[in-house]
């Protein structure tokens, strides 16, 4: 009689030495060659790996510990930058007008208030762990319901396809991209967007910083502001010569008279042009990653499997749900639109 009908015995003959194993799927009994330690289940499609894992506890706790220091330097460093960036900036940008300090504030506070949200949001939220399925038994597995699906030794669940384990989070991540140690979490299928959108406010905030950085630098230092005002006339060689000139006498000068100010906006350019250079490349490398509707992990295993990659802009906008949001109001729009019409051929 056909297996897939009355699945209760699977046989797998072969010359070589059997042996008797249970697919930890559906329970039903699998008789293997000696030489597979892997198989896909006939009946439930589960994978059983019978490879032993080794879990190092050592490990764990070394990259929970450096995780922990990392999203506390981070965090320091957001609020160093923004209360460091107040004090030194803030009076020379009320010293101008009213009007630009108010501009300038409200700014400030939506890049804080975005950038540390979205922080909160990535490194504090759980990544996405997959759901709880029925396993184990035959008469609650049927055909092809575990189909890919492996278990996991150190969760004692069932993994389905688009999930991986992560041992620094000591659980499986659905849609996992990868362990970013700088916010000490996983990022997911949970917390994917809230990672996307703290690079975005990151890379904007950065960018902002540089600029206030080199307009307060350049009116806290007037030598510099004074000698780049005498450069009328020069080539463009001698100019960027002077230029640079100008920029190590001003700093070293504010570092010689011990002033405050100076050291931190020079602090504030250096960092924020550094970091705005690594988070553009690791925020356009996520964007094109999900251009292609992949993650980090997919990408690699499609790179030792050699897919295709199906690229679309409709990835893009189902990453950040706009086909919902602008369609959810256009046809009211112009339903709403129609009936006024209507209206006034009636009026």
């Amino acid at each position: 009689m056909d297996s897939s009908s009355l699945p209760q015995e699977q046989y797998v003959t072969e010359v070589t030495e059997n042996y008797e194993t249970t697919c930890w799927g559906c329970g039903l009994r699998v008789i293997l060659p000696s030489s597979a330690s892997a198989f896909k289940c006939g009946w439930c499609g589960a994978i059983t790996d019978q490879s032993k894992q080794k879990c190092d506890q050592k490990c764990i706790r070394w990259r929970v510990v450096r995780d922990r220091c990392f999203v506390s330097v981070v965090l320091v460093f957001m609020f160093f930058v923004i209360f460091g960036g107040v004090w030194t900036v803030y009076p020379v940008v009320f010293s101008v007008s009213i009007l630009c300090g108010v501009f300038h504030s409200i700014v400030t506070a939506i890049l804080s208030i975005a950038t540390i949200f979205s922080f909160s949001f990535a490194a504090f939220r759980c990544a996405g762990t997959p759901p709880n399925i029925l396993w184990g038994s035959y008469p609650n597995v049927g055909k092809g319901y575990l189909d890919n699906y492996t278990f996991c030794s150190y969760c004692s669940k069932p993994k389905s396809p688009r999930a991986h384990h992560c041992r620094s989070c000591r659980k499986c991540i659905l849609d996992m991209d990868h362990h970013c140690p700088f916010i000490g979490n996983c990022v997911g299928a949970a917390n994917h967007r809230s990672f996307i959108a703290f690079l975005i406010s990151a890379v904007l905030s950065t960018i902002y910083v540089s600029i206030m950085s080199v307009y307060a630098g350049l009116r806290t230092w007037p030598p510099l502001n004074y000698s780049l005002g005498r450069l009328n006339g020069v080539s463009s060689s001698v100019m960027a010569w002077r230029i640079m000139n100008e920029i190590v006498v001003a700093f070293l000068r504010s570092a010689l008279l011990l002033s405050s100010r100076g050291l931190i906006l020079a602090y504030l350019f250096i960092a924020s042009v550094s970091l705005q250079i690594g988070l553009s490349v690791l925020l356009w490398q996520q964007l094109s990653y999900i251009y292609q509707g992949k993650t980090y992990l997919s990408h690699l295993s499609s790179q030792a499997d050699n897919e295709e990659e199906k690229k679309d802009c409709q990835n893009l906008v189902r990453f950040f749900g706009l086909q919902y949001s602008v369609t959810r109001f256009l046809p009211n729009f112009r339903i709403t639109q129609k009936r006024h019409m209507k209206n006034s051929h009636v009026l």
